[in-house]
């Protein structure tokens, strides 16, 4: 009786062991893609064929261990720790699943607070019911299981008994699905009937031509990203606010080469019913880049426009315009408007000499508290053709407005000011909006615009000292992993963006801004560029990882004030013979230099936080004459004398802060 049940229960075994290889081997496989499980709401989709072994050499990377000692990161992490521990005591169960396609999906899920969604392929590995249904018996004591149905699906809940959080797991076809948020698998249960990303004809373009080279592929969906920025920012941000409204998919494919610099090669498509400046520049070729030539080399960002010419891309710009009637007559009527007023031809005397490029500069805000400094640079193709046709144009500005500037003389380069208000914007549309009745000078075979004057003396002074961005070895180094010919090209100085974004941030966030410094610079420099190809745009992102010290110890990431308009100073040293350091004694007579917006003015004035005059001094031309008067907080005059063409002259008078006498000198 015995022998006959054991034979019994043999073949049973042997027939459900046939099963499952017939299951495994031979059956029919229903391969669902992991892309139509994703949420249609993804910001980043990260996908990858070799998770294993890739995730082994980002784990063993320089960037990776720095990026470990941050505490903010390490949180940002810890779905990939966390899971990495349920299983680590099970290996031979990672290595029987292998090297299995992989999806990481990035979700805002509330506001500012973002979650990520896992799903990896498991093949025919699937078709086995014992990993499904058993599950648990690969998890550790350290957590408890828990099962629900979802939409017909069962969703595994592993809670962490340590951290008492909870990882959720569901299967669907060939696919496991896993989140740290429920309603990120509660969504992706939904999609597997009713696929939106998946099924995106602007996605499946993007897909197509990235390809499956390289470590991994990332996508990015713009619809979401300003929700994302918001994630890690109160400030709004227009330069993203307008890439979600005019770009649909980039994708890239993204390697990690050995000398700890990140490429991602890749296609970009753009929102045909908005983006009428990127369709414009995607029909008007490429251009060489050499703004870089008279950007100063402490740029935080420089972000260049580049086309076969200039009159091609307006021409185009004003073409695409035409698809929408009504606003085309309104920019049209505009125009018209401005110039029957001037009595000039924005054609003829602007447009004609602009050559192949036009760039943003943003520069650390040095001499505008609470805002950036940015400029215009225009390429021309004849300075003086440019020079002739622009003092032409503020003839006629002269002649029909009150505005009375005479032009500056700064070393040799001459600062004019354009008061036409809103022209940029009326010219380009609102991405120049900012630009509003500029300055301008004129610098090589470039025109550069800025609505303060003090930042086309900054520029000025750098160029001259020969501190420009073409200099820079690392730019230069940096600049050959890019074509030379794009359409648009950004360039960020991480180090000194670093320093733009501490001085506008409040107290709160400078604290959280300075604590994380290390973590920010160790990225200085990261590229970004895009090349017109068929219809839509070849894309390339870079980004650099230095050691941070590595990054400090170089001269132009050194704590220093940046070269600006110069001004005389006295200043006396004395050196002691017991230590051979040089050291500043106080100066009564030394005066800081000032940074006057308006050079038309006839004198400038500053004051301390409670209102009362700081200083209070004679203009000429922006620049200091005449009677110089400087207080103490109290009231008390503090020093007094003249200037005379930035200068201090004759007799120069101090006091204490009770109005007493203390020292004069002559100049």
């Amino acid at each position: 009786m015995k022998k006959k049940i054991f034979i019994i229960a043999l073949l049973l075994l042997i027939g459900y062991v046939a099963y499952q290889a017939y299951i495994f081997f031979l059956a029919p496989t229903n391969n669902l893609q992991g892309i139509y499980l994703v949420p249609k709401d993804a910001v980043l989709v990260v996908e990858t064929q070799k998770p294993i072994d890739n995730w082994e050499d980002i784990s063993s990377s320089d960037i990776w261990k720095h990026l470990q000692t941050n505490t903010y990161f390490k949180d940002l992490t810890k779905s990939l720790n966390s899971i990495d521990g349920i299983f680590n005591k099970k290996k031979p169960l990672i290595d029987f699943i292998g090297n299995r396609s992989l999806l990481i999906s990035v979700h805002v899920y509330k506001h500012k607070k973002y979650g990520l969604l896992y799903i990896a392929d498991l093949q025919k590995i699937s078709k086995l019911n014992l990993l499904k249904n058993h599950l648990d018996s690969f998890i550790s004591d350290d957590y408890r299981i828990n099962k629900r149905m979802y939409h017909q699906h069962t969703i595994t809940e592993i809670y962490d008994k340590k951290s008492r959080e909870t990882l959720y797991v569901s299967f669907i076809e060939n696919q496991i699905i896993a989140s740290y948020v429920h309603t990120l698998v509660e969504n992706s249960i939904d999609q597997y009937q009713e696929p939106v990303i998946g099924r995106d004809l602007n996605f499946i373009e993007i897909n197509k031509k990235v390809g499956y080279d390289k470590m991994f592929r990332v996508y990015a969906q713009y619809n979401y990203i300003d929700d994302y920025i918001k994630c890690f920012s109160d400030q709004p941000n227009k330069i993203i606010k307008d890439l979600s409204k005019s770009l649909v998919y980039s994708g890239f494919h993204f390697d990690l080469q050995r000398n700890n610099v990140m490429i991602a090669d890749g296609y970009t498509n753009t929102n045909e019913s908005t983006a009428s400046y990127l369709k414009a520049l995607q029909k008007s070729g490429k251009g060489h880049r050499t703004i870089a030539k008279v950007a100063p080399k402490r740029t935080a960002l420089y972000l260049s426009y580049a086309f076969d010419s200039f009159a091609e891309f307006y021409k185009n710009f004003e073409s695409i315009q035409k698809e929408n009637p009504a606003k085309f007559k309104t920019y049209q009527d505009n125009l018209d408007k401005v110039e029957n007023y001037l009595k000039i031809n924005i054609k003829d005397n602007f447009i004609s000499w602009v050559d192949d490029e036009i760039a943003f500069l943003q520069l650390p805000p040095v001499y505008t508290k609470g805002k950036n400094e940015m400029a215009i640079v225009l390429k021309v193709t004849n300075k003086n053709k440019a020079k002739t046709n622009l003092d032409f144009i503020v003839k006629q500005i002269k002649k029909k407005t009150p505005v009375k500037f005479k032009q500056v003389d700064y070393k040799n380069y001459q600062i004019q000011f354009m008061s036409i208000k809103g022209f940029f914007r009326l010219l380009l549309g609102n991405v120049f909006e900012k630009f509003d009745k500029p300055y301008f000078t004129i610098i090589d075979n470039y025109v550069i615009f800025s609505n303060h004057p003090n930042t086309l003396k900054s520029i000025i002074d750098n160029y001259v000292a020969k501190e420009t961005l073409d200099k820079s070895e690392d730019f230069k180094d940096f600049n050959n992993y890019f074509d030379k010919k794009s359409s648009v090209f950004t360039y960020i100085n991480t180090p000194i963006l670093y320093d733009n974004l501490y001085a506008l941030a409040d107290k709160a966030t400078k604290e959280q801004i300075k604590r994380n410094k290390d973590y920010i610079i160790c990225f200085p420099q990261i590229g970004f560029q895009l090349t017109p190809y068929v219809n839509m745009f070849e894309s390339k992102l870079v980004v650099s990882y230095q050691d941070p010290a590595v990054v400090k110890s170089k001269e132009q990431f050194k704590d220093k004030a940046p070269i600006g308009p110069s001004e005389t100073a006295n200043t006396k040293t004395e050196t002691t013979n017991t230590n051979l350091i040089s050291i500043s004694t106080k100066d009564l007579f030394k005066v800081a230099p000032i940074y006057p917006n308006d050079l038309n003015a006839k004198e400038y004035i500053s004051r301390f936080p409670n209102g009362s005059t700081h200083i209070k001094v004679g203009l000429k031309d922006g620049v200091r004459s005449g009677r110089y008067r400087e207080y103490y907080p109290n009231g008390e005059i503090k020093l007094k004398g003249r200037f005379k063409e930035g200068k201090q002259v004759r007799t120069w008078r101090a006091y204490d802060s009770n109005g007493n006498f203390l020292e004069k000198k002559k100049f």
